[in-house]
């Protein structure tokens, strides 16, 4: 009888909390569908966005932008579960949506950093496909 107890309590808490996840992921997802159309205008061969595309973007060093900022572990750190901090001094919530839950759920906010830290980084603005796939990588740890 108190396992049943148990996984009624179990249940109802999962339940509840994948209800908040739904909520959010839903938010992702509608950015995500913003940069896949995007992506697809961009390029007619575009076939969806790869999380191992991302984690490269994420971890490779540039030399096309600022030399203060050569990668986004610059600034994120290479573990984007943990916190990272600006050249400013500033913490920086974890990237990994698993630490961050509202990471990538409010599009303008998302296009306003990827608008300044890719000018920082690349020293160009981040293509579709390379914003979907480093928001498909952060979303998968």
């Amino acid at each position: 009888m108190n396992l049943s107890r148990y996984a009624i309590g179990l249940f109802t808490v999962l339940s509840v909390s994948s209800a908040a996840v739904a909520a959010i992921n839903a938010q992702q997802q509608a950015v995500l569908e913003h940069y896949k159309a995007a992506a697809m205008s961009e390029d007619s061969s575009f076939s969806g966005f790869s999380a191992a595309r991302g984690k490269t973007f994420f971890l490779e060093n540039r030399t096309g932008g600022s030399p203060d900022t050569p990668s986004c572990t610059t600034c994120h750190t290479p573990d984007p579960t943990q916190q990272g901090q600006s050249r400013a001094g500033k913490i920086i919530d974890p990237m990994a949506v698993s630490k961050t839950p509202n990471r990538f759920s409010d599009l303008d906010k998302v296009e306003k950093w990827f608008t300044r830290n890719c000018q920082s980084v690349l020293g160009r603005d981040c293509t579709a496909q390379e914003k979907g796939d480093y928001i498909t990588f952060l979303s998968s740890i």
